[in-house]
């Protein structure tokens, strides 16, 4: 098949929002899925479950925007659940419970690209190649890559089409390099919700045999996430009782962290509306020294909360892009907070991560061989991308004038559509 009539699908599947590209004919363009408001260029990482009339034990299923849109009809009847890619590479994680059936992680994926294909008018079904994108460090604790590879094998297997996979901020590099005609060595920087990604690629001028060939990657699983869990962890968790006391027999004990880690993460945080955590929580309710706490905690577990606190803390973090201090507000279960956050405050609670990100840009500089003098444009992409902090780190390294940016939610799919109409996939793969 001629490169001009191969057809290659780009699939950017992001911790927070997934997005579709496609090349044909010399033209790549982002798809445009359905979404209950309109057509929309991204396509929202989540599933939303509930009991089906069909039959006993039986579960409908929806999927991005079209997940939010039922949970928003009826919350405490649904099981919402976001980010679930970061449990890719963690071996901890062997299935999610929801109404009592179980699921792993290859059965969650395989739903949410059946609904996403069914969104994006025939453009999965007459891809000939698909290109999805990977980070180079997963999300979590100690991540498993091969775990994680084996379990995208089994979900995206089930597309049918040639499955290849790229590191993510490769793709967004081959991307910028279709806005550019000098040859130029880039950074390209990928923040997601899950991770932080980083690439070294030296770009030659249009027309050359390879025009990009990455020099050296490096990654963390650290980014949007990890920023709204710092959010959280100063302004809800002390109020669910975090830091807090129970008493078993004769000993007064400090609750167990475990819970308020699960608190924070968008991707455990749902999956604690089941019997064993909510009965464990009554128990530990009953000896606490603070029962309302304990009791706010189950009633943002049991009115399926996550969702609307996902949206408070959302709402906080561009607000604070956009100005020095911002208003945090969430009310439900009998929980009502109100804050002001200022951006120095936000900043020192994130102060860990921005060191580690730090570190990872070191060592993607070291595994290039390339000093920053050496690097003519830092190309930066993602929604975390936004955060002043973040792109601070790049201005004080590297000066505004090296900066660029644009395409922060579609570059990772567009290149990832470019790349697919390579005769030759192995230099990418990743």
């Amino acid at each position: 098949m001629s490169r001009s009539a191969l057809r290659t699908l780009g699939l950017d599947f992001g911790t927070t929002n997934s997005v579709v590209a496609t090349t044909h004919d010399g033209v790549t363009d982002v798809t445009s899925l359905d979404a209950p408001d309109g057509p929309a260029a991204a396509f929202r990482s989540a599933l939303c479950f509930w009991e089906d009339d069909a039959g006993r034990g039986a579960l409908a299923c929806e999927a991005g925007p079209w997940a939010i849109a039922e949970y928003a009809d009826f919350p405490q009847g649904s099981r919402f659940l976001q980010s679930f890619k970061s449990v890719a590479a963690n071996p901890a994680f062997e299935h999610a419970t929801i109404f009592e059936k179980r699921f792993r992680f290859e059965e969650l994926g395989r739903l949410f690209l059946k609904k996403l294909a069914a969104r994006a008018h025939g453009a999965f079904e007459a891809a000939d190649r698909i290109v999805v994108g990977r980070p180079v460090e997963y999300a979590g604790h100690r991540p498993d890559s091969a775990l994680a590879r084996t379990r995208y094998d089994a979900m995206f297997g089930a597309i049918g089409a040639e499955v290849h996979y790229v590191y993510e901020p490769v793709a967004a590099a081959f991307s910028y390099a279709a806005r550019i005609s000098e040859p130029a060595t880039i950074l390209v920087a990928d923040f997601g919700g899950g991770t932080s990604d980083f690439s070294v690629v030296s770009i030659d001028v249009p027309g050359a045999t390879r025009r990009c060939v990455p020099l050296g990657h490096a990654g963390v699983g650290i980014a949007g996430d990890r920023f709204d869990y710092r959010i959280i962890d100063h302004l809800v968790l002390p109020i669910l009782g975090k830091g807090g006391t129970y008493r078993s027999f004769d000993k007064l004990l400090e609750i167990p962290a475990g819970y308020f880690t699960d608190l924070g993460d968008w991707s455990r945080l749902a999956l604690m509306r089941n019997r064993r955590t909510l009965a464990e929580l009554e128990k530990l309710r009953k000896s606490a020294s603070d029962p309302d706490a304990i009791g706010r905690m189950i009633a943002l577990i049991e009115q399926e909360l996550g969702f609307k606190l996902y949206e408070a803390v959302d709402r906080v973090k561009r607000d604070l892009s956009a100005a020095d201090s911002a208003n945090f507000r969430f009310s439900g279960g009998g929980l009502a907070i109100e804050a002001n956050v200022t951006r120095a405050d936000f900043e020192a609670w994130i102060a860990p991560d921005i060191a580690r990100i730090e570190a990872a840009i070191d060592r993607a500089l070291v595994t290039a061989n390339v000093a920053p003098a050496d690097i003519d444009r830092v190309f930066l992409t993602g929604g975390s991308s936004f955060t002043p902090r973040i792109r601070r780190i790049f201005t004080d390294r590297f000066g505004e004038t090296r900066i660029a940016s644009g395409g922060e939610l579609s570059s990772i799919a567009h290149g990832l559509a470019l790349i697919g109409q390579e005769a030759d996939l192995a230099p990418w793969a990743a």
